[in-house]
């Protein structure tokens, strides 16, 4: 069963990034940008990292599309498809890139939603959420059934019971 831990928005936290990294017996890791930290980083090296609006520029990719287990992940910072605003413009590069999942950050609004059969995960941030109050980040998983699981948890390692959610296959 894959399992995919992601991060988002934590701005030159490392010590909390490994703690989190130690936590799970995960298959992949995904930073969703602004974590400030240069690619040769320690903490940030395992992590499939774009570039948000805060890192500096050249240190990563702007975008990722990663193929595991037959479902299409994409990942982008947010910020240049404006998705503070809504989500129609990532909605438009999810097609094109023909993604199941998309992964996503800048807003620090943690939420996760599933749009014309993709699922879009902004994990929240571990420094800063907003709207809600927990320090957040996500385990993506599934396994040979129809359901993919998007479970939620907070900086120690809490359930988000009300974020988490499960999806049926597409």
């Amino acid at each position: 069963m894959p399992k995919i831990l992601i991060v988002s928005d934590s701005h030159r936290l490392t010590h909390e990034l490994q703690m989190i990294k130690e936590r799970h017996n995960v298959s992949h890791l995904i930073h969703c940008g602004d974590s400030e930290l240069l690619n040769n980083n320690q903490v940030i090296k395992n992590f499939i990292t774009v570039e948000g609006n805060c890192d500096m520029p050249g240190e990563f990719n702007v975008e990722e599309l990663l193929s595991v287990n037959e479902l299409n992940i994409y990942v982008t910072h947010g910020h240049l498809y404006q998705v503070k605003t809504n989500l129609l413009p990532l909605t438009y590069r999810a097609a094109e890139v023909d993604a199941d999942i998309v992964c996503f950050g800048h807003s620090h609004v943690a939420g996760v939603e599933k749009i014309d059969g993709r699922i879009y995960i902004n994990p929240g941030s571990i420094r800063s959420p907003r709207r809600r109050p927990e320090k957040s980040y996500v385990i993506l998983s599934w396994n040979n059934s129809d359901d993919i699981h998007v479970q939620f948890y907070d900086l120690s390692g809490k359930v988000i019971d009300d974020l988490s959610t499960t999806f049926t296959k597409f």
